[in-house]
């Protein structure tokens, strides 16, 4: 596929989406070096992910459905064993964090637009690979430093799941680019 292409053809795929297949480390590797080529003003990189596979990526859905049975104004036992399982479905889940700049040099939505760009980057490159993605960034994010060790200025952005699938994406057309677009001249 050519990078339109590959463009194009990316999209949310859910974890109740994904089948068995490992995701090898090789591949984790390549989706996480895209990431780092995103751009960054003053070359901040404030991009950070965790890598969570195995006992750990259930430890964090079970702490997750715990989290939310215990914050949640109203308690819904679908939701609660969705988010447990959500975790169990994923082949790897990517905590997907921010570190800023120590001294603040930067606004912070400078930072938070050079993280999400590196998440397009890696969502792309799942994209090439045939793998599915989706980012989800719930309430339960803001408790996110009670499960990971963050550091100072570090805070979660959300989590990317991924798995291999088997069903074809839906097809997308976006709304003509014309409609959102006003030349000057």
């Amino acid at each position: 596929m050519n990078l339109f292409e590959i463009i194009k053809s990316r999209r949310s795929i859910m974890p109740n989406q994904y089948n068995d297949k490992i995701i090898s480390k090789d591949n984790i590797k390549k989706i996480l070096n895209a990431a780092n080529w995103a751009p960054t003003h003053k070359r901040t990189e404030p991009w950070r992910f965790k890598v969570l596979t195995g006992k750990k990526k259930e430890d964090l859905g079970l702490f997750l459905a715990n989290k939310f049975k215990s914050t949640a104004s109203a308690f819904s036992e679908f939701k609660f064993e969705k988010i447990k399982n959500n975790a169990n479905k994923a082949n790897v889940i990517i905590a997907i964090c921010m570190q800023r700049d120590v001294k603040q040099t930067l606004p912070e939505w400078e930072e938070i637009a050079a993280v999400a760009m590196a998440v397009q980057n890696m969502w792309l490159m799942a994209t090439e690979l045939e793998i599915g993605a989706y980012w989800s960034s719930p309430n339960l994010i803001l408790h996110a430093n009670e499960f990971f060790d963050l550091k100072e200025n570090e805070i979660c952005l959300g989590f990317f799941y991924m798995g291999y699938y088997d069903m074809a994406p839906l097809e997308r057309e976006p709304g003509g680019i014309e409609e959102k677009t006003i030349w000057l001249e």
